[in-house]
């Protein structure tokens, strides 16, 4: 009996130990595991595409013109949707709004063009995430184009893309005329959202801090392509004085300059001249 009752418990042990054994292989810090376990990481959000943007294209194809595309972006999801206008060729008109729809994958995003008198253009690349690459920021989109059909068919190339930081803000600068007058310009821009046609109107204030010319001023807004607005890194100001209608037209610069040329209607100032406004000199 004496030995039964040790060979019954020599069973039992071997059981527990082939349980814990079991139990030990099935604990193996999985992901999501309880203390002591290692947590896996949710997977890494995608580059925030919303907002405006601006595309230039080097054509790979011999007498080709570069193109620009600026406009808005909107991410729905993986989908991605925008209006924007391309300008820099005749086969474009750049006040026409060109509708955009893609997807976006991880960094992968793909945009493709509405037809534009049978030409569709397609963008394909990635976001940059290498905050220590040498040629590209953090954050550009750095890809290839293609335009199939129609009066650009065949046209095809490499394509930089960068979203552009809002003109809301603080901005001083000098207006200076073809005859060396210049008048010092302050403004206190608003950026407002994307309007169907890809732009973000601007408003706020504005006033002469030096000059002859004016006395009172004030941002005008309005409807593309009139009045003040911001489309991918083409801003326009118009600008409402005693003296007459500013229009000043120009880029923001990567250096957080905007530099242009302005006109100036129904004045008795001179008509037209070179501009620019700078947020570090406000």
């Amino acid at each position: 009996m004496k030995r039964w009752a040790n060979m019954l418990g020599l069973s039992a042990l071997v059981l527990l130990c082939g349980c814990g054994g079991a139990g030990y292989q099935g604990t193996t810090r999985a992901a999501g595991g309880g203390a002591g376990g290692v947590t896996s990481s949710p997977p890494s959000p995608g580059p925030n595409v919303e907002g405006n943007w601006q595309f230039s294209m080097t054509s790979t194809v011999s007498g080709a013109l570069p193109l620009s595309i600026g406009g808005s972006i909107s991410p729905s999801g993986g989908s991605v949707s925008g209006a924007v206008h391309i300008s820099g060729s005749n086969c474009f008109d750049p006040v026409s709004t060109v509708g955009l729809t893609g997807t976006l994958t991880g960094s992968d995003l793909s945009l493709t063009a509405t037809s534009v008198d049978g030409q569709v253009t397609t963008l394909t690349g990635t976001i940059s995430d290498n905050t220590l690459a040498a040629t590209h920021l953090p954050g550009e989109f750095i890809g290839t184009y293609v335009i199939n059909g129609g009066c650009a068919g065949g046209d095809k190339g490499n394509v930089t893309g960068v979203k552009i930081s809002s003109m809301a803000g603080n901005w001083a600068g000098d207006l200076t005329s073809e005859t060396g007058d210049t008048n010092r310009l302050v403004v206190t821009l608003a950026q407002g959202a994307a309007t169907s046609e890809g732009i973000f109107g601007l408003t706020g204030t504005a006033f002469f801090e030096v000059g002859t010319c004016f006395k009172s001023a004030k941002i005008t807004s309005g409807k593309f392509p009139a009045g003040s607005y911001v489309m991918g890194n083409s801003v326009s100001l118009e600008i409402q004085t005693d003296n007459g209608v500013i229009v000043l037209v120009g880029k923001a610069k990567g250096d957080g300059l905007i530099r242009g040329n302005y006109t100036l209607a129904g004045s008795t100032c001179e008509p037209a001249g070179t501009g620019y406004l700078s947020p570090w000199e406000y």
